[in-house]
């Protein structure tokens, strides 16, 4: 009984939240992302992280049009909470550092963003 309730849990993300792929199934997660409202801008943005090496927070003091203040910041968000493109792609992300960033993109209808986690729990 337990193995096919683990085989439930690996093969199926669609059976409930506490079963679901995500890594360690958060249901609240640590996150930042950098939004622009023009596919252009969203592209160097990630430019600069990627080619460039730039820590996740300076480049969103510099290029993103929300939150820009706290270089990114929108804090902790419980799952629902969050557009569900944007909810998507941050939940499937794993947890990263500004100076090192894994970074996720989504589209939503504020903009383009770039979205990184820096916890889950």
């Amino acid at each position: 009984m337990a193995k096919g309730k683990a085989d439930a849990k690996k093969g199926d993300a669609k059976k409930g939240d506490k079963g679901d792929k995500e890594p360690k199934g958060a249901q609240q997660i640590n996150v930042r992302h950098i939004l622009c409202e023009k596919h252009g801008k969203k592209e160097e943005a990630l430019g600069k992280i990627r080619n460039d090496g730039m820590k996740f927070d300076e480049v969103a003091r510099t290029y993103s049009e929300d939150k820009a203040r706290a270089g990114g910041a929108l804090g902790w968000k419980v799952r629902g909470s969050l557009d569900p493109a944007f909810e998507a792609v941050a939940y499937a992300l794993p947890n990263s550092t500004t100076a090192s960033p894994v970074v996720g993109e989504a589209k939503t209808s504020f903009g383009y963003h770039i979205i990184m986690v820096e916890g889950r729990k």
